[in-house]
């Protein structure tokens, strides 16, 4: 397919710069594939479509607070530096994004706040990327402390605002537990600990996989032809608990939903020969749009996404093309919010 074709125009209106009161009081647009039918719920009512014996696969990457504002030596000019992964931590080594790139050269130091944080340029990588090493004498908690006090919520750029103290709660899941990513695994962000009960108690479990996710999630397709995109690498792991609880299911012809594309992407990277999920850690830079045979999971939740991003490409993929851009011209229509922070589609 061609990237043209997962154009379409989005009222500025609908793009959602804040989260709903309450997370699972998010509107939910629901979508049968077998029939085409599309209903109006709210995202609590998610546990109706699920029986005992049925999962889910949600991301546990957790968002830490990747983008620091900071000075450079002798102009003192402003800079803002976003992490992006860590290279050693021993040398306290980073990827990063600097800006504005070209006042940051390679030899340069930076100083953050009023702390004793010090980053010396080491290399370019990209136009805007460096790679930098953080001067701390302190320990690994002492670093990564540093880090979480200074660092700010790595809101994406079409938010279009200054993210605020709650954002360090609403960007992220109520399971997150293992740090890594620099965006939120969106999908799950609708969950609260009284769904997650209602859904134990109906025999429904939520098996955990890792996906820490980069920059690359947002970065704009840029070629016509699908076919010649790629896609940023990014660090997964499934645990043997996980594929051990997922073949189950599979096995006894339940559904398995995958909660967000990242997880979706997880677990197609690491299918055996025989369709089942295998435990694996790794990278992964799979990517999926129209057509594409799903090996795993018959259900799937997901955001609304923006035009021309690889994420509705996939939500595309596994939806159907006709009957998502069907569902999407509905949304807009219905106005349901979009984006990071907006409204929420089962597929099933």
């Amino acid at each position: 397919m061609k990237l043209s074709e997962f154009k379409y125009d989005l009222p500025v209106g609908l793009l959602a710069k804040y989260p709903a009161d309450n997370r699972d009081e998010s509107r939910l647009m629901v979508i049968h594939r077998d029939s085409g039918k599309i209903e109006h719920k709210v995202f609590k009512d998610v546990v109706d479509y699920f029986d005992e014996g049925d999962m889910m696969v949600v991301n546990n990457t957790k968002v830490f607070p990747a983008r620091l504002f900071g000075n450079k030596e002798k102009t003192g000019a402003e800079i803002e530096v976003f992490l992006l992964r860590e290279l050693n931590k021993e040398l306290h080594l980073w990827d990063v994004l600097v800006d504005p790139a070209r006042k940051i050269r390679v030899g340069n130091k930076l100083y953050f706040g009023e702390s004793d944080l010090v980053a010396e340029v080491i290399d370019n990588t990209t136009s805007r990327g460096r790679t930098i090493r953080f001067l701390f004498d302190g320990t690994d908690d002492e670093f990564y402390k540093t880090i979480d006090t200074l660092g700010e919520t790595p809101l994406p750029k079409h938010i279009d605002r200054k993210a605020e103290p709650e954002d360090r709660d609403r960007f992220q899941t109520i399971y997150a537990e293992h740090t890594g990513a620099v965006a939120a695994p969106t999908a799950g962000l609708h969950f609260t600990p009284h769904l997650l009960k209602r859904l134990e108690i109906k025999g429904v479990d939520l098996s955990p996989i890792t996906l820490h996710i980069g920059l690359g999630t947002f970065r704009p397709v840029d070629v016509e032809d699908l076919t010649k995109h790629k896609m940023d690498s990014e660090n997964y792991s499934i645990g043997e608990e996980t594929s051990i609880a997922v073949n189950r299911a599979l096995d006894a012809k339940k559904r398995v939903c995958a909660v967000g594309t990242t997880s979706m992407r997880t677990l197609e990277s690491s299918v055996s020969a025989n369709g089942r999920l295998k435990p694996n850690e790794g990278w992964t830079d799979r990517f999926i749009f129209p057509p594409y045979e799903f090996k795993i999971c018959n259900a799937m939740i997901t955001n609304f996404h923006l035009p021309e991003s690889t994420l509705l490409m996939m939500a595309s993929a596994f939806g159907g093309y006709e009957l998502i851009r069907e569902a999407y011209h509905t949304a807009i229509k219905e106005k349901y919010k979009f984006f990071s922070y907006g409204d929420a589609m089962l597929i099933i």
